[in-house]
Formats: structure tokens, C-alpha cells, sequence
């Protein structure tokens, strides 16, 4: 007898979380729900149109039926006597924005069953993990690191420029066993590799990827962002490199060094290198931001606080040298992200 397919909530369904859908439902080992926000009206009655590097070009998908909906407006309400209706994963594809309300955790509680639902965060940053431990203690969270160039370009419509490479591995919750954690997340690899069209890998030292990839998020992202340039841009210019860039990612080598991760020497070299001056890469920051600054207009909030701040308090722990780039970074893009929460009445 075939498997029960695994029931999953993807919370976010931009860019990322809505490749992560695509993927998950392709292989047929899964029940997709998506739960939608601002594209909701528009994908409920349209569906997404996605361009896919990986996928081709798709017209009017959604999720699959999950039990109740194609896609959701909201995060559904467990009970324990839903038991076949209850969640093996939630796939949180939001940002990760701490200082600003609901939280991550606010946002999925709804549907996480107690001792059941493994937590799987797709999203940046450094100790994202520590509030849901305390949260929700007897549940696995997962971590995600993704490498791909996803956007929602327009409400419902996502273009996907850059193959989906995502590694998965447990943050190691102590009032649970390492077993157990490891093989929910080895599931969650198999699930999302069944389809054959994407790259996931099991990772277990989730600490060395996070900081592998804060090498470009603490440094690239928040410089983009402020002065308003892409990765080309600022290549083209020179000085930004050499007086910002460079330091800034020496910065997080040293810290998470430090942290006892030990990032390769020529991890600096690697960062730049991976964005070739003609791409004009665009960070995400900068994207979010700009439609703060430049079009003078309430934006998207930034996730500073699990990029930027907790490297610099990292380091005021006594893990690494001081870090003047990035502090000076964190309280700039902390000055940016109070007029936001001003503009949306956050304060």
C-alpha cells in the first residue's frame, strides 16, 4: 500500500514559497496548501502564471486541494480531533521580521499541532529558530537555506531566473531527540526532491550555512539597499568594495569564525564572484526598500534584525572583533525600518 502523501502548509507564497509549492506538489508524494496574502483575490480566481527557469512557463496553477481549499486567505485552525487534517510541515516562505507583529510564531499557531507538525523555515538570518523553540517546544523546526533568484514580479505572476537549490537540516531542539529531528528532515528533502526538477540537500550544521549565506545577506543586501545600486552598479564603482563590501564580509568571516563556524578563507572571493558585474543583481533588501524611499510610498518592512543585528550582538557577546561596517549598517537599516513601521502605524 502507497504511502499517505504528507500534508503540507506553505505560509508566504511569493517568489520562493511559491517555487517551494510548485516543487513539493510535483513529485506526488504531497498535499500543498498555500496560504496567501495580498495576492490572494488575484490567485483564487487566476491562479499563479510562474516562468520558470526549471519549470518552464505555467499558466493558472494553484495548489493542490488539501482537504478544504485550493488556496487560503488565512492560516487554518487545528484541534487535536482534526487529526486527518493536521499539518506535517509548515513551510514558512515569509520574512523574517521579529520587530514587527504578528511574528512567525503568531502567524502559523493556528495550524501547528502540538508533538506533530514539523516547522520547516525557509528564511534568513541567524537564531530565527530560538523563538520557536520556546513557542512551540514538543514540534521540529527545520531550517532552510535557499539559493534562488525567485521574485513575484507582479501580484500572482513569479519569475524564477535561477535554479532552486535548497538545503534543509534540524535546528537541534533540546527537548527533542537528534533522531527524530533528523529524519523529519530528511523526509522533507525527499518530498522536495521527488519531483526531479530542483536541487535539495540534507545539511545537518545548519549554523555553517546560515553564516555561509550571511556573507552575501549582511553585506551585499543592506549596501544595495541603502545607496540605492545593485551588486553591478556598486562593482562598477570600486571604492564601495573596497571601503564597505570587502569589510563587511571579513566582518562576518571573523564572527562566525568566532561562533566556532569556519567559513573558508576564500568564502569573500566566492560571494563576489557569484554575482557577475552584467547581472545587476538586485537584493532583496533593496527591492523591499525601494518601494519605501524611491517611489515615496509604504513598502515592505526588512529583515535587518536576524541579518545585521544579531551578527553585531554575536560579536558584543565576545564572539569575534568588533564590527564597525556592519554596525553602522544595522543602525542605518534600523533608522529605515522605524520610518516604515511609522508610515504603517507600527509604532
Amino acid at each position: 500500500m502507497a504511502s499517505p502523501k504528507a500534508k503540507v502548509l506553505v505560509v508566504g507564497s511569493g517568489g520562493i514559497g511559491t517555487i517551494a509549492a510548485l516543487n513539493l506538489e510535483l513529485g506526488g508524494q504531497v498535499e500543498v496548501s498555500s496560504v496567501l496574502r495580498s495576492n490572494y483575490e488575484i490567485v483564487n480566481t487566476n491562479g499563479f502564471t510562474i516562468r520558470s527557469c526549471e519549470h518552464g512557463e505555467i499558466q493558472n496553477w494553484r495548489p493542490s486541494k488539501a482537504g478544504w481549499s485550493l488556496v487560503l486567505n488565512t492560516v487554518p485552525i487545528m484541534s487535536d480531533s482534526a487529526i486527518d487534517r493536521q499539518f506535517d510541515y509548515i513551510v514558512c516562505c515569509t520574512k523574517n521580521i521579529p520587530d514587527v507583529n504578528p511574528t512567525v510564531c503568531d502567524i502559523i499557531a493556528p495550524a501547528v499541532t502540538p508533538s506533530h507538525t514539523s516547522i520547516v523555515l525557509i528564511q534568513n538570518g541567524l537564531n530565527i529558530e530560538k523563538a520557536l523553540f520556546h513557542r512551540f517546544p514538543s514540534n521540529i523546526v527545520i531550517s532552510g537555506v535557499s539559493r534562488i533568484d525567485a521574485h513575484e514580479i507582479a501580484p500572482g505572476i513569479i519569475e524564477q531566473k535561477q535554479n532552486d537549490l535548497l538545503h534543509i537540516g534540524p535546528f537541534q531542539n533540546p527537548n527533542l531527540s537528534d533522531e527524530e529531528q533528523r529524519l523529519a528532515a530528511q523526509r522533507f528533502v525527499a518530498i522536495y526532491s521527488a519531483g526531479g526538477r530542483t536541487t535539495c540537500l540534507y545539511k545537518p550544521d545548519t549554523g555553517f550555512d546560515r553564516w555561509s549565506k550571511l556573507m552575501y545577506n549582511a553585506s551585499w543586501n543592506p549596501i544595495c539597499a541603502i545607496a540605492g545600486l545593485d551588486t553591478g552598479e556598486l562593482q562598477k564603482m570600486g571604492r564601495a568594495m573596497d571601503t564597505l563590501v570587502i569589510p563587511a564580509m571579513k566582518e562576518v568571516l571573523e564572527v562566525a569564525r568566532a561562533a566556532g563556524h569556519q567559513l573558508p578563507e576564500d568564502i569573500v572571493y566566492k560571494t563576489i564572484q557569484s554575482n557577475p558585474v552584467e547581472e545587476n543583481i538586485v537584493p532583496s533588501m533593496q527591492i523591499d526598500l525601494k518601494k519605501v524611499v524611491y517611489q515615496c510610498i509604504i513598502g515592505n518592512f526588512i529583515e535587518h534584525e536576524n541579518i545585521l543585528g544579531e551578527i553585531v550582538r554575536e560579536a558584543r557577546n565576545g564572539r569575534g572583533d568588533a564590527t564597525p561596517v556592519l554596525t553602522v549598517l544595522y543602525e542605518i537599516t534600523t533608522v529605515l525600518q522605524w520610518r516604515t513601521r511609522k508610515k504603517k502605524g507600527h509604532l
